[in-house]
């Protein structure tokens, strides 16, 4: 199967990044869909000795479309993270993504539940972001 071409969908990458640096070390997991169709994942966890997990896979054309439309239909693209809560001792989140023409990156704290985000400066923002990487992105991976 040959991989998909940035000129076949346009300019598309897209990175999400979750972690922490606590007892266990460096702690985290991360996903990126870049321009070539390469999907690519990594989690790590030292818990109990754990190794880090990588793994690389190509997308057909069909599902990068899918997550271009994820992606367009959620209006990330339309918000800002200036009154999202700052990256903190819990951990942070990042969404980098690059559609087209447009490019945004965000950074936050971990969000715990609907509750840290129903409380934040910016709920309905924050709503899309949350919903976005922990129910849409998430279930592509």
């Amino acid at each position: 199967m040959a991989a998909v071409t940035t000129d076949e969908l346009g300019e598309f990458y897209v990175r999400y990044y979750v972690g922490h640096k606590g007892k266990f070390g460096h702690e985290f997991l991360e996903f990126e869909f870049r321009p070539d169709g390469k999907l690519r994942y990594a989690n790590n966890s030292n818990y109990k000795n754990d190794t880090m997990i990588r793994k690389e896979v190509f997308l057909t054309q069909a599902a990068l479309k899918e997550c271009r439309r994820i992606i367009t239909d959620s209006e990330i693209l339309k918000e800002d993270d200036n009154n999202w809560p700052e990256p903190d001792r819990i951990g942070r989140q990042e969404l980098e993504i690059v559609m087209g023409n447009e490019h945004i990156s965000f950074t936050t704290s971990k969000i715990g539940s609907l509750l840290d985000v129903q409380s934040s400066k910016d709920p309905e923002g924050l709503r899309i972001f949350y919903y976005l990487v922990q129910v849409r992105l998430v279930n592509v991976v």
